[in-house]
């Protein structure tokens, strides 16, 4: 079953916690500490696979997460770093965040990876917090949190050039016959619901992979018929052969023309940018020829008039495909986004580590990714993990900002899941 779209989750594991331990053994009565740090929890990376065509597996494998880290051990023994986990998708996946339709990565070469949630860092052990003044620290820190996110992940087809029209106007025939593709084939409309690809081969032995699309209508790009379900695999084409009617089906040859292009151009991504071969189709039938003419009359463009049956046309249409499209460079998807894909971005930080919600007369929380990332990452069943999250939250002057806002002494001021009492 072919499947174009798919949602999933993935979550990066936990870096492990860092240890608190001191060393002793016979002839080291002053070992000191020993605790060692935790190991990084395991990434999520996609990967382009050529051998997959679809996006089926992605139906019932909706969720993947990865392994944490594992925690730090006494005399100073590391964690072991978690196993990073790789997923396979077709070539010519592209991958959104779900949240804000932001994107991850093309991933239209097979082999290519995008790493889309990094594995949380270990904690160190109290080894690290070793120092002049503090000689046997009983702190240690809680291994970096893992990444969870909701991913979109849609196929765009690699194809050269694209068949379009509307339904029944010959796009899967003509596939059938320039190449070896199999599409089904049937004297009603919409047969074609899926993209079926083809390799069309010159007689000169050159080569170019061309996809038929399921039957454009009126409104398509709004969702109507299945054409925002497939429009989508045009985007990748450099060029597309647009297919006009001319044979005993009652269509206006010219309504459609104009209905196609307003489509393409309405979807967006620059389709109306690229070059089209207008083809004329079922040239066998009667009046076929009479009705050619006086399409010809109202447009000013070239068209080129073709039978499948007959095998008129096909070779120069093949030919006009190969040429128009070597010479056509790609066109990137998403232009000034494109380079989110290919160059790393730096942000200035936040001014604001942390804000304050009242939640009622008396309960505040305390809200901040940076703030709640330095809770989770302490560890607080120590006194001294506890003191370092104190003096953390009064450097912050979060007694002042509570305060500012009208909290009274034995206010419950929240943080992630900690809770504390307010005094002033």
């Amino acid at each position: 079953m072919f499947i174009d779209r798919a949602v999933i989750e993935v979550r990066s594991g936990k870096g492990g916690d860092g240890a608190i331990a001191f060393l002793r053994e016979k002839y080291m009565p002053n070992g000191g500490p020993a605790g060692g740090n935790g190991g990084r929890g395991a990434s999520i990376f996609l990967r382009a696979n050529s051998h997959i065509n679809t996006l089926f597996n992605f139906r019932h494998s909706k969720t993947f997460i990865g392994r944490d880290g594992e925690k730090g051990g006494i005399k100073n023994q590391y964690g072991r770093a978690s196993e990073d986990i790789i997923v396979d998708v077709p070539v010519g996946t592209v991958v959104f965040e779900e949240s804000d339709h932001r994107v991850l990565g093309d991933l239209a070469e097979d082999g290519k990876m995008i790493r889309v949630v990094k594995g949380g860092r270990g904690g160190r052990g109290n080894t690290c917090f070793k120092s002049a003044t503090n000689r046997t620290p009983k702190i240690a820190e809680n291994g970096e949190p893992g990444e969870i996110k909701r991913l979109i992940l849609e196929l765009k087809l690699l194809a050269d050039v694209g068949l379009v029209g509307y339904p029944s106007v010959g796009k899967s025939t003509l596939l059938s016959v320039v190449s070896s593709a199999r599409p089904s084939i049937a004297d009603y409309p919409f047969t074609t619901i899926v993209p079926n690809l083809g390799v069309v081969t010159t007689k000169d032995g050159h080569s170019f992979v061309m996809a038929d699309l399921p039957g454009l209508i009126e409104g398509a790009h709004q969702g109507k018929g299945l054409g925002l379900q497939f429009l989508r695999h045009i985007e990748r084409c450099r060029v597309i052969v647009h297919m006009i009617d001319m044979g005993s089906s009652g269509r206006d040859p010219y309504h459609d023309y104009l209905v196609i292009n307003n489509e393409l151009k309405s979807y967006g991504f620059g389709l109306e940018k690229r070059p089209v071969i207008l083809v004329a189709s079922k040239m066998d039938e009667d009046d076929a020829i009479s009705r050619l003419h006086e399409f010809e009359k109202r447009i000013d463009v070239p068209i080129l008039p073709i039978s499948a049956l007959t095998n008129e046309g096909i070779d120069k249409l093949v030919y006009q495909c190969y040429e128009l499209m070597e010479k056509t460079p790609a066109f990137p998807l998403y232009d000034e986004e494109e380079k989110q894909l290919d160059y790393k971005l730096y942000e200035l930080p936040d001014e604001k580590e942390f804000v304050i919600h009242r939640l009622d007369a008396h309960t505040w929380r305390i809200d901040g990714d940076k703030i709640i990332r330095f809770y989770r990452m302490t560890n607080i069943s120590t006194d001294e993990g506890m003191m370092l999250l104190l003096m953390k939250l009064r450097k912050l002057k979060v007694d002042d900002a509570l305060e500012a806002q009208g909290a009274t002494d034995g206010d419950t001021v929240l943080l992630d899941d900690f809770s504390f009492e307010y005094l002033k």
